[in-house]
């Protein structure tokens, strides 16, 4: 799992250079550190929480239906199985208000790209934990679940990407950038269609697909135009639109467009590295000695977003984060692994470089 994170991250690097480069693309570098910056420690919370209850529900009632099946027909079913699960559980995101309401967080960015495949709801784990729950009592072990579910993530990584514009006959199989390039467009011809994960059966089935139009440029984002560069009100904002009016969105892209995005880059990727670390150490260490990890990450995601935003509270929480906070616990942790030594000490020479603007009274 942390390889193919690691994997994860590093293609959405060589794309990013590769459409500035290449295609000479202007990056909308502030929404894609929201995209990298939006909370995966929380995501990865309720993941946790989803999966034990998969599995309590998985040992304690399932109802045994793969006992007896050949291990090569139970993968297909399982592969089959876990898509049909997302398709629904996908479908009801954009038709329940609620629902909506959680996975209006992975629609708010205005570009396609691979850092939108990774922005996430905090509350989705939760949400879509219904649908495949289904998986557990009909006798899916929990293994097979994650290892189904691993899959089937990492197809976003295909169908989220900017390098492809058409993939041939695969079109007609898979959940293509094309078709996904339709799935997230405002334009009317667009709105709820091609609402699978990994195949395109399931639209085709259910009326809901969509072909690419040629002569209709989509338009990305949500009806509503609400993109916050803060990851809490990314995450908050579709249950409150009230404290984010048009107005005041505009006013933030504003204040975003002003801001040094360079700050918050290179802090969003040393947040992502010890997000790794914390993956790492999940398994090996105390909840005492990984809760105060969680709330640098989660702390620190909020205050980049912050400064994102060209607010200097956030540069006050970070500096706090990234200095006091990260030296304490190299000390009574005794922090001995070379890499955590090294990305720790990589946040703090980031802290201090934010401190000494802070202390000039500037702002990122």
């Amino acid at each position: 799992m942390l390889s193919g994170i690691s994997l994860l991250f590093t293609i959405i690097v060589i794309e990013l250079i590769f459409l500035y480069k290449k295609k000479g693309k202007q990056l909308p570098w502030n929404e894609i550190i929201t995209n990298i910056n939006s909370g995966h420690i929380m995501v990865w919370l309720f993941r946790g929480l989803i999966l034990f209850a998969y599995n309590f529900i998985s040992v304690n009632y399932s109802l045994s239906y793969f006992e007896q099946i050949p291990i090569y027909l139970q993968w297909t079913l399982v592969i089959i199985g876990w898509d049909f699960c997302f398709y629904w559980s996908h479908r009801f995101h954009h038709t329940l208000d609620l629902l909506w309401k959680i996975h209006h967080t992975h629609h708010q960015p205005e570009h396609f790209n691979l850092s939108l495949g990774i922005r996430n709801s905090w509350y989705q784990p939760i949400s879509s934990f219904p649908f495949f729950s289904i998986l557990a009592f009909s006798g899916v072990p929990t293994e097979q679940f994650i290892l189904a579910s691993g899959i089937h993530y990492f197809v976003q990584v295909y169908n989220h990407n900017s390098f492809i514009n058409k993939s041939g006959f695969l079109e007609k199989i898979l959940m293509t950038p094309s078709h996904h390039r339709v799935h997230h467009g405002t334009n009317k011809e667009y709105l709820g269609k091609n609402l699978g994960g990994t195949f395109i059966i399931w639209d085709k089935l259910f009326g809901t697909f969509q072909k690419e139009l040629n002569d209709v440029k989509i338009k990305y984002g949500t009806l509503d135009n609400i993109n916050p560069k803060n990851p809490f009100w990314a995450n908050m904002a579709p249950f409150f639109k009230s404290f984010l009016t048009k107005k005041d969105d505009k006013k933030n892209k504003k204040q975003t467009q002003e801001s040094k995005s360079y700050y918050t880059v290179t802090g969003s990727f040393f947040l992502f590295l010890l997000f790794l670390v914390y993956i790492n150490y999940e398994h090996v260490w105390s909840f005492e000695s990984l809760a105060p990890l969680f709330i640098i990450i989660f702390s620190g995601t909020i205050s980049l977003g912050s400064i994102s935003n060209g607010e200097k509270m956030g540069l006050i929480v970070w500096s706090i984060l990234t200095i006091p906070a990260s030296i304490l616990f190299i000390i009574i942790m005794g922090i001995e692994d070379p890499v955590l030594l090294l990305v720790l000490c990589a946040i703090i020479t980031h802290g201090l470089v934010g401190l000494r603007s802070l202390l000039k009274f500037k702002s990122f």
